[in-house]
C-alpha cells in the first residue's frame, strides 16, 4: 500500500510529533502527584491520601476513609491557614515574611518531599484506667512537603491507622532558621456519606440531641459521636491538646454532609512543634467507640514522672458545712462505707470569684490540721476545692503548702478554657500539681484528650452534664457513647436528693456506667441521709478503677449495660431511658469453669425503704443469662464475686 506523502501530511506529522514532543516536557516538568495509603494493622481501615490538581496551577491536599467496603469519610479537604514569620536570630531579631505566607493557599502546590512508613505495637500498663494493660498498635505514614522555590518551610502530614480509628495531625519540621508559625485556622474537612446523624452539644456541659448534618444552632463539642446510613458508627475526636488552642465542629458553609475543625483562635508556635490530632474512631456498634477509646491515651506521650505510687483512685464525699463537726462526720461516713476522700468546696478560703481570697488561709470554722490527722488515722484524705483567680495569682505557693499540710488533692474550679493562653495554662498547671503530689480534679468546660496518660495526677474532670444539673434518664444513656468517649468524667453521683428525675437503682448502675477515678458521690447529700438502707453496700464494693470494661448493651438514648471488672471481681451497671424495658444478660464475660455469687440490687417499689431498692443474691456461672426488669427511668447494679472453692 502506497503511503500519502503529500506536503499536507507531511506537515500534519509534523504537527503531531512537536505537539507530542511538548506534552513529554510539560509532563516531565510536573511533580508527580502523591496517593499514599494506608491501612490499620487487621486490614478493615484504608485511609488514603492525596494531592490532587483541583484548577489549572493549583493542587490541594485530600483525603478518605473506608472500613472494608464501606465509606467512612468521603474525599475531604486538608490544610491548615498560616501567617508566619522567620526570626532570624543571628542578624539582630530581624524579621521577615515567609513566602506565601498569608491566607488558606498556604498548603496549596506543596512539593512532595519524602514519605516515611513505620508501624509499632506495643503494650503498656497505665497507673489506672478502663484496662490494666493498653496495645497500642498502629501503621503510620509520614508525608513530607516543601513549599514550592522555598524549600526551609516544611510541612509534614502524619497519618496513623489503628484498628479503632485513624488519626492526623500538621507537623512543622525544626528549621535552620528556627520558624514561628501563626496558624490562623485549620481546614480539616470530614465529609461523611449522605443521611449521616450526630449526637450533638453545643457546650461541654449541654444536653444532646440527634441532628442531621444540617442546620446546627452552634458549633460542635467533641467528641462528636455519629450514626452512618450504611450501619457504622464513628465519633471525631480530639487528643493531644496541651499547648494549642481548643478545636470543636462546624458545619461546612459549602459543601453538604460536610464538619469542619473550628479552632478557638489563632495560635502562635515555634517549630519543631505540631498540632494536636484530629481522630476519627470507627465502629460496627457503639459500644466499640468506648471499648476502644484507648486510642486517644495512645496519642499521647508516656508521664515522666518517676514515683505514681501517692496517685489513689478512689471515691469522695462533698463536705459543705465547711465546719470542722460537719468535717468529722463525713470522715466517719467514709470510712464505715470505703469511700477514700472528703472534699471542701468552695469559699473554705474566702469568697471564690475575687482575686483578694487567699489560698494559703482557712477562713472557715475548721480546724484543717486536726480534720487531715483525724482523715488519714481512718486512711481518708482531703482535697481542696481551689477556683481559677487563687490559682492564677498563687499557684507556685499553694500547691507545696498543700504538700506540706498533706492535702492529696486539688479540685480546680471554673478553669478557663479554648484559648491557646488557658489551654497552655492548664497545662502548667498540671504539671506543677504533679511536681507537688497533687491530685487534679479540673471543673466545668474542659473536657479530656488523652491527657491523663502523660499527667496520671488528673484523676478526672467535670465537661459533662452531669448529677448536680439532675439530667434525665435518657441523657444519661447516651453519655457512654458521646462524653465518655473522651475518658473520665465527673458526673458527681447523687443518691438521696428529692430533686432525682430517675429510680435509685438508676443510681447505684451510674458508679459503673460512669468512669471517674475520683467518683464523687452522695453529691447533694448529707451522712445523716443514711437509713441504714442494705443496698449502699454497692458504693463500698464499687471500685474506681478497671482491669477490664465490655460494653454489652449499646442503644444510644434508650439502654445501655457495661460490664467491669477488678481483679476477680466484675461489677455492672444497666440503666434504661425514660421507658420500662426488660432485657437478657448473658454472663459469656465470667471466667469458664467458675461459679459466682450474684449480688442484685434492683428497683422494686414493694420494698418498705425510702430508695426501694431491693438486694438479692443468687448463684450463677459463665454461659448463664440473667433477665433484667427495668422501670421507667430505672436501672439495676450487680456485684458479681466468685466462690471460694
Amino acid at each position: 500500500m502506497r503511503q500519502n506523502t503529500s506536503p499536507q501530511h507531511r506537515l500534519a506529522y509534523t504537527l503531531f510529533f512537536s505537539w507530542l514532543l511538548s506534552a513529554f516536557a510539560v509532563s516531565a516538568q510536573q511533580p508527580s502527584l502523591p496517593v499514599v495509603r494506608l491501612q490499620s494493622p487487621d486490614g478493615k481501615l484504608e485511609l488514603t491520601f492525596t494531592q490532587r490538581e483541583v484548577s489549572p496551577g493549583k493542587r490541594s491536599l485530600s483525603y478518605h476513609v473506608n472500613y472494608g467496603s464501606k465509606p467512612v469519610m468521603l474525599e475531604s479537604a486538608l490544610g491548615v491557614q498560616i501567617d508566619n514569620h522567620v526570626f532570624e536570630h543571628a542578624m539582630a531579631h530581624t524579621v521577615t515574611s515567609a513566602p506565601g505566607s498569608q491566607g488558606a493557599g498556604w498548603c496549596d502546590n506543596l512539593v512532595l518531599k519524602n514519605i516515611i512508613r513505620t508501624s509499632k505495637d506495643t503494650t503498656w500498663k497505665p497507673v489506672y484506667g478502663e484496662r490494666s494493660l493498653i496495645r497500642d498498635q498502629y501503621n503510620q505514614v509520614a508525608v513530607q512537603f516543601t513549599k514550592p522555590d522555598s524549600p526551609d518551610y516544611e510541612l509534614t502530614l502524619i497519618f496513623r491507622a489503628y484498628n479503632a480509628g485513624v488519626a492526623f495531625r500538621y507537623f512543622f519540621p525544626e528549621q535552620t532558621k528556627g520558624l514561628y508559625y501563626r496558624v490562623m485556622a485549620e481546614n480539616s474537612e470530614f465529609t461523611l456519606p449522605d443521611q449521616t446523624k450526630a449526637w450533638y452539644t453545643a457546650w461541654a456541659q449541654g444536653p444532646y440531641q440527634a441532628l442531621p448534618l444540617a442546620n446546627w444552632p452552634e458549633t460542635a463539642e467533641r467528641p462528636l459521636t455519629l450514626s452512618l446510613s450504611n450501619g457504622l458508627y464513628a465519633s471525631l475526636a480530639e487528643a493531644g491538646l496541651t499547648d494549642y488552642a481548643l478545636t470543636k465542629f462546624k458545619l461546612s458553609g459549602e459543601k453538604p454532609n460536610t464538619v469542619v475543625t473550628s479552632l478557638y483562635e489563632s495560635v502562635d508556635l515555634m517549630s519543631d512543634v505540631g498540632t494536636p490530632w484530629r481522630v476519627i474512631m470507627v465502629a460496627e456498634r457503639p459500644g466499640q467507640l468506648l471499648e476502644n477509646n484507648d486510642i486517644l491515651l495512645n496519642l499521647n506521650p508516656p508521664a515522666t514522672a518517676a514515683n505514681t505510687d501517692w496517685i489513689k483512685p478512689g471515691k469522695l464525699i462533698r463536705e459543705v458545712t465547711l465546719t470542722t463537726e460537719g468535717a468529722k462526720a463525713c470522715i466517719d461516713f467514709a470510712a464505715a462505707h470505703n469511700l477514700q476522700y472528703i472534699l471542701f468546696d468552695w469559699k473554705w478560703y474566702g469568697p471564690a470569684f475575687t482575686f483578694n481570697s487567699d489560698a494559703r488561709q482557712v477562713v472557715a470554722p475548721i480546724d484543717m490540721p486536726g480534720i487531715i490527722a483525724y482523715g488519714n488515722a481512718k486512711n481518708v484524705g482531703v482535697i481542696l476545692y481551689v477556683n481559677l483567680q487563687a490559682l492564677y495569682k498563687q499557684m507556685d505557693e499553694i500547691f507545696p503548702l498543700y504538700k506540706k499540710w498533706g492535702v492529696k488533692g486539688v479540685k480546680f474550679g471554673f478553669v478557663e478554657v479554648g484559648s491557646h493562653r488557658w489551654m497552655t495554662w492548664l497545662t502548667e498547671a498540671k504539671r506543677k500539681a504533679l511536681e507537688n503530689n497533687l491530685m487534679v480534679n479540673i471543673h466545668d468546660e474542659y473536657r479530656p484528650t488523652g491527657t491523663s496518660r502523660t499527667f496520671p495526677n488528673v484523676m478526672t474532670q467535670e465537661g459533662i452534664r452531669g448529677n448536680e444539673e439532675f439530667p434525665d434518664a435518657t441523657h444519661n444513656t447516651l453519655l457512654p457513647f458521646t462524653r465518655y468517649i473522651a475518658g473520665a468524667g465527673d458526673y458527681t453521683i447523687c443518691y438521696y436528693d428529692k430533686r432525682l428525675k430517675n429510680t435509685h437503682a438508676h443510681q447505684l448502675a451510674m458508679n459503673v456506667i460512669s468512669y471517674s477515678p475520683l467518683q464523687s458521690v452522695f453529691w447533694y447529700d448529707k451522712p445523716a441521709q443514711y437509713g441504714g438502707e442494705p443496698e449502699i453496700e454497692f458504693f463500698a464494693k464499687v471500685p474506681t478503677v478497671w482491669d477490664d470494661t465490655r460494653v454489652i448493651h449499646d442503644a444510644i438514648g434508650e439502654y445501655v449495660t457495661i460490664a467491669r471488672r477488678s481483679g476477680d471481681d466484675w461489677f455492672v451497671g444497666t440503666i434504661t431511658n425514660n421507658d420500662a424495658r426488660t432485657l437478657k444478660l448473658p454472663l459469656r464475660f465470667l471466667t469458664e469453669g467458675r461459679s459466682y455469687t450474684a449480688h442484685i440490687y434492683a428497683d422494686d417499689p414493694t420494698v418498705q425503704t425510702k430508695t426501694q431498692v431491693r438486694v438479692s443474691t443468687r448463684s450463677v456461672k459463665a454461659g448463664q443469662t440473667l433477665d433484667l426488669t427495668l422501670l421507667p427511668k430505672g436501672g439495676q447494679a450487680i456485684w458479681l464475686t466468685p466462690d471460694k472453692n
